[in-house]
């Protein structure tokens, strides 16, 4: 047992664990790290800040779809509450977080 506890202690001098071991064992973490960076978080938080600028530039008039897939036109905006008016004479209220995207003109 103690030569067991002998062999699994480092070499005399400090060869056996510096601190360029430590970086290569650490360089493969680092790395994934990166990769989820670069392909999930950086384009996950470049998608929202164009949303939020496309939610700050909302008018009345635009013509919207909500994340439930109903397609309006704007009537009114009130702070975080949007009214839009989904066919004539009718007319829906949702928060603003709840457009999901710009439609074109309807003709």
């Amino acid at each position: 047992m103690v030569n067991e506890a002998y062999a699994m202690a480092p070499f005399p001098g400090g060869n056996g664990g510096g601190t360029g071991s430590l970086f290569m064992s650490m360089l493969p973490i680092i790395a994934m790290f990166a990769i989820f960076y670069f392909l999930l978080i950086r384009p996950q938080s470049k998608k929202q800040k164009e949303h939020q600028l496309m939610l700050d530039n909302l008018k009345e008039g635009d013509n919207v779809i909500t994340t439930g897939g109903m397609y309006g036109t704007i009537a009114k905006i009130k702070d975080d509450v949007i009214t839009l008016q989904v066919a004539e004479n009718v007319k829906v209220k949702i928060g603003k977080g709840y457009i999901s995207a710009l439609k074109g003109k309807e003709d």
